[in-house]
């Protein structure tokens, strides 16, 4: 290799090729000034270090199955009999006055007909809950979940909706559900995030990456997304041809730097980057092995209808139990392709059939190995979607439904449900709620009720501001909790 002369290298030059140790450097001048001793080097506590509850806590973690684009209730959990009986007719005006639906105005001068059910439905378990034919599986388990009808929300778009459930807010900025619990609570894993998020189907994720931010908190808070990929977690894996020695070096450098300049601006950021990179090194080696599921025997992978390799809904079902086994306080799994309008890509003909057999096998086993390993008595399991669908149809190149926040069902199971239950009711037509309302700030109040946190204890200090997950809003379910 031709050598370099000193006139031609520049600090770039100097800086790749210094192997004494720049944090030693940086350490060693503020040494010399006096500005650090060994006394005062400053100590970097762990931001996701295990934090005391408010009070005593129901379940220690959270696996939320969040059905992104919104299914249909008429399809799936709520039986309406009526609304079949008159299927094709007008819709009554007093339904539709002083009410909005997303693409919908172009259709009002048509005089918008009711859709009845396009599935059959049958009554399951002790509780004879109404579960329709494309849920076999979940049927099988109804007894271990606990069916909210009446949720309602603010907005039928689908990004702010999603941000609404995840953050309490319509708008971009604000920390997501599991950031605000990995703030409250910190980590049971030394090795793993506390906030894992993991993404299936074949459509994007409206709303992206900010359903998952740690907004004004520490970045340390926020979700970390893992990829069913040759490199499971974005720029975990050493690259090609750097050894070991040399990366330990590296990040022994960086830390000291950090330190230094934690030293001298007393940022807490710089903390929350320290620890970042000491939670990277250690996932090089946890992270890789949690996302091998050749280790799990065959029953378990039949039972979740899980193959090793592959990026399904199944696969993420059956990671989410590894990770909360191995101390993940919260699991966000998003499956998309549940928004029906009525066109070749989203319908409630094949398209709804294909989506709801992608995760109803995989959702039921989640339910029953969670509970033959004992771990559902400590962990509370979620799944929904943003909002609804009408009872009226929006007929495209085919048959479907619009979106509808009046209205839409949730399920709950694991410690601290009361199980083989239905709360609230709608009309008969499923327009609107008539029995006992629930708003998203509730439903998050709740979850954080369960974890041992009071919603309106939990905050932090903002541009002047106490902000909270449930905002100014926000009250327990208690008919849900046992």
């Amino acid at each position: 290799m031709q050598q370099m002369s000193l006139r031609d290298r520049t600090r770039r030059h100097f800086f790749s090729q210094c192997f004494v140790g720049l944090g030693n450097i940086a350490l060693g001048g503020l040494l010399a000034n006096g500005k650090l001793t060994a006394g005062n080097v400053p100590r970097v506590e762990n931001p996701l270090a295990p934090k005391a509850p408010h009070f005593t806590p129901k379940v220690k973690r959270v696996i939320y199955l969040f059905m992104a684009g919104a299914p249909s209730q008429f399809e799936t959990w709520l039986y309406r009999p009526k609304l079949g009986e008159l299927d094709g007719q007008p819709t009554p005006d007093s339904f539709l006055e002083g009410k909005r639906f997303a693409f919908m105005e172009r259709f009002m001068k048509d005089k918008l007909k009711l859709l009845g059910p396009r599935r059959k439905f049958h009554q399951h378990g002790q509780s004879g809950t109404w579960v329709s034919e494309i849920f076999p599986h979940m049927a099988g388990v109804v007894d271990d979940l606990a069916l909210v009808h009446s949720l309602t929300t603010e907005n039928f778009n689908h990004a702010p909706a999603k941000l609404f459930f995840n953050t309490g807010s319509t708008r971009f900025g604000r920390p997501s559900m599991g950031a605000w619990l990995s703030y409250g609570l910190g980590s049971e894993s030394q090795n793993l995030p506390a906030f894992v998020v993991l993404r299936s189907g074949y459509r994007s994720l409206m709303g992206g990456a900010n359903l998952w931010s740690s907004g004004f908190l520490p970045t340390t808070y926020q979700g970390v997304e893992f990829l069913r990929s040759a490199d499971p977690i974005p720029n975990l894996s050493t690259p090609n041809g750097i050894s070991m020695k040399r990366q330990t070096a590296k990040l022994e450098a960086v830390r000291d730097l950090n330190l230094a300049r934690l030293a001298e601006v007393g940022d807490p950021e710089i903390g929350t980057r320290i620890s970042s990179y000491e939670m990277a090194y250690r996932m090089q080696t946890s992270g890789p092995e949690l996302m091998d599921l050749s280790t799990e025997n065959q029953a378990t992978l039949d039972l979740y209808g899980a193959k090793p390799g592959e990026q399904s809904f199944a696969n993420n079902c059956l990671l989410a139990r590894r990770m909360i086994e191995r101390g993940v306080r919260f699991v966000q799994l998003y499956q998309t392709g549940w928004d029906h309008h009525g066109n070749r890509q989203n319908n409630l003909n094949e398209k709804l059939d294909e989506v709801a057999l992608t995760v109803d096998r995989p959702t039921a086993a989640l339910i029953k190995d969670l509970k033959q390993r004992g771990l559902l008595e400590e962990t509370l399991v979620i799944f929904g979607g943003e909002f609804g669908r009408t009872p009226m149809g929006e007929i495209r190149e085919t048959v479907g439904r619009n979106h509808h926040i009046e209205n839409f069902p949730m399920w709950f199971a694991g410690g601290g449900i009361k199980t083989g239950q239905t709360i609230g009711e709608v009309d008969e037509l499923g327009f609107f709620i008539t029995k006992d309302k629930v708003e998203v700030h509730d439903v998050q109040a709740t979850i954080l009720h369960l974890l041992g946190l009071d919603h309106e204890k939990l905050t932090f200090r903002y541009q002047g501001r106490d902000f909270r997950l449930t905002d100014v809003g926000g009250r327990v379910i208690k008919k849900l909790l046992a």
